[in-house]
């Protein structure tokens, strides 16, 4: 009976490891995702496949295209790569002809580091940074996403670099991908009503992954927090407003995936790290604003949020 355990032990074992794709599988793997390449030869797959693994997405995420498609399922540029890349091997092209179009392409074109600026709406928005900073960090993020728990770090060091300079606002846009998202957005609200937002937000990306009802209640609890009323708060979804309104105020400024970041109300596309961003806040410190190969943009606007 031991012996029978052990081995299903050990075919489940190797059956969920079977089933857990690693970091490296865009580089082997047949099929990416929603990208639908059944209208390929084996030879002309074969193709697409090799240039959707050498090209770089157009998103500015640091990732090969095929790498994105696989490992970021919102991003559009990846997607919109890939049928160009597909085409042209229908086509007959040669693959520097089909790098040359993807590169070309105005669907799949490199976004602007900084966009034009939007309104966005803050009142109320958790806050942190000096009242009177010259610049205005926006960010619309999602307590499930792996790249929102990874950007956190990012930010403190950024923030950290420039403590006079830069208030970071919080705004929810949990993902319907991510089933515990909405509720872990509520949850930091309902800590926001007992003066500990930053403090939940920290614990709520740290935990990512295990973000169930049950262990909320206990950071809530070992953060000092009146678990009685944070569960009524809960139980009530007063916040479920304010959660939907973030939403709203997100698609409104073209946000599509998380995190998004708003530097003084422009849509910021490049890398969150101190290095990548220090061209750009020294240029708004100026007065200035960066086009896409980093020179100063006169045309823009000035930034708008309320």
């Amino acid at each position: 009976m031991r012996l029978r355990i052990a081995v299903l032990c050990l075919f489940t074992a190797v059956m969920l490891a079977a089933q857990t794709p690693s970091p490296d599988a865009w580089k082997t793997a047949e099929t990416l995702g929603d990208v639908d390449l059944s209208s390929l030869t084996a030879v002309q797959k074969k193709a697409a496949l090799k240039i959707l693994r050498e090209q770089d997405c157009s998103c500015q995420c640091g990732m090969k295209t095929a790498e994105c498609i696989l490992k970021d399922t919102n991003c559009s540029y990846s997607r919109a790569l890939a049928k160009v890349a597909i085409q042209g091997v229908k086509d007959g092209k040669s693959l520097i002809e089909i790098s040359k179009l993807m590169d070309a392409s105005p669907k799949a074109h490199r976004p602007k580091v900084l966009e034009a600026p939007v309104k966005i709406a803050v009142d109320g928005a958790p806050v942190r940074g000096p009242a009177d900073a010259r610049i205005t960090l926006v960010e619309f993020s999602d307590f499930e996403c792996p790249f929102c728990s990874a950007a956190v770090k990012q930010v403190d060091i950024v923030m950290a670099a420039y403590p006079k300079d830069i208030k970071l606002i919080y705004k929810q846009f949990p993902l319907s991908m991510h089933p515990h998202a909405q509720f872990a957005a509520e949850a930091s609200l309902a800590a926001r009503e007992q003066g500990k937002f930053w403090e939940m937000y920290e614990v709520l990306f740290k935990n990512y992954r295990q973000l169930s009802r049950e262990n909320v209640l206990l950071w809530a609890k070992q953060l000092g927090l009146d678990v009685n009323k944070f569960k009524a708060d809960l139980d009530s979804r007063k916040f479920k407003t304010v959660v939907d309104k973030d939403l709203a105020d997100g698609e409104a400024a073209g946000v599509y995936g998380t995190p998004s970041f708003y530097i003084n109300g422009k849509q910021y596309n490049g890398e969150v790290t101190l290095a990548a961003l220090k061209p750009i806040l020294a240029a708004e410190l100026k007065g200035e604003t960066k086009d896409a190969k980093g020179e100063p943009d006169k045309e823009a606007k000035p930034v708008e949020t309320n």
